[in-house]
């Protein structure tokens, strides 16, 4: 009895162990698919707070647009310094998205996506007054896990168009809305668009 007593007990501490080491990898690949999980969840926070400290940098400057009328290049008449299409916008701003050591009241600036050796958001600024604010522009800063940005323009007849020439609407549009989205650690991410209403007057 004693030796099929010692024969069971030792089953069963087989049984037992076998059990402990089955439990213990289960509960290790639970907590590496938690990391995993967790490590995703931070990677798409880092990417969407990305965008969205981009898309707000954007917004800031598109809020406070300018309707600076100036003749360009050796034009003899003034011209409303504005002009958007889907992927690209050209306006002047009293905050520019990077600002010089000084202070200066208007400053030229252009979004647009990139090609060739600069990809993704660009951006480009020129201190006003200037001959050729937007074409003589320098870029100021470029991100390339930026992918996507768009933008469309409200009329006053409450419409969004996508584009927008002030050589036939004569006015600034009432609003202007900014689609972004991009890659950022591999993961895509695209916000809403955001729409920024034009605080200043509208008219030439």
């Amino acid at each position: 009895m004693r030796r099929d007593e010692r024969g069971f007990t030792l089953l069963e501490l087989l049984l037992a162990l076998a059990i402990v080491g089955a439990l213990v990898v289960i509960a290790f690949g639970s907590v590496r698919i938690a990391l995993a999980a967790w490590r995703q969840g931070e990677d798409r926070a880092e990417a969407y707070q990305h965008l969205r400290g981009v898309s707000l940098s954007l917004a800031r400057s598109v809020g406070a647009v300018y309707p600076y009328n100036a003749p360009l290049s050796d034009g003899p008449t003034a011209v409303l310094l504005f002009g958007g299409t889907e992927a690209r916008l050209e306006f002047v701003t009293q905050a520019a998205p990077y600002p010089g050591s000084t202070p200066v009241a208007f400053t030229a600036v252009v979004f647009e996506l990139g090609k060739d050796e600069r990809r993704g958001l660009v951006i480009r600024q020129r201190v006003l007054p200037n001959r050729n604010p937007f074409t003589d522009s320098e870029v100021v800063f470029n991100d390339p896990t930026l992918t996507e940005l768009s933008f469309s323009y409200l009329d006053e007849n409450g419409s969004w168009q996508d584009t927008w020439e002030t050589d036939t609407q004569k006015r600034l549009p009432r609003a202007i809305r900014i689609s972004v989205g991009g890659t950022v650690g591999g993961r895509v991410q695209a916000l809403l668009p955001m729409t920024v209403p034009l605080r200043v007057g509208t008219d030439q």
